[in-house]
């Protein structure tokens, strides 16, 4: 059997998108992690120098040592990864 799925959802409180992209893993049983960027500017300093930007929601989603990113706001993105790497 192959590697389980992976997916962090880097996040903020109080960030609607963040929710949306949540709530969206919950109604289809996918698990998830959570970094918290909240208050925490070393963490959106991670995502500048990974992606080369400061906002989120940014999703990570793999398998194994093979990831994708989602860097663009919306859950036709996301949705688009998903079906890749599913």
């Amino acid at each position: 059997m192959g590697e389980a799925l992976s997916v962090v959802v880097w996040s903020k409180q109080g960030c609607h998108y963040c929710e949306e992209v949540k709530q969206y893993l919950k109604e289809k049983e996918i698990a998830y992690q959570t970094v918290d960027v909240t208050n925490h500017d070393d963490r959106r300093d991670i995502l500048e120098i990974k992606y080369g930007v400061r906002h989120v929601p940014i999703i990570e989603i793999g398998r194994g040592s093979v990831y994708e990113s989602v860097t663009e706001i919306g859950i036709p993105h996301l949705e688009k990864v998903l079906k890749r790497v599913q």
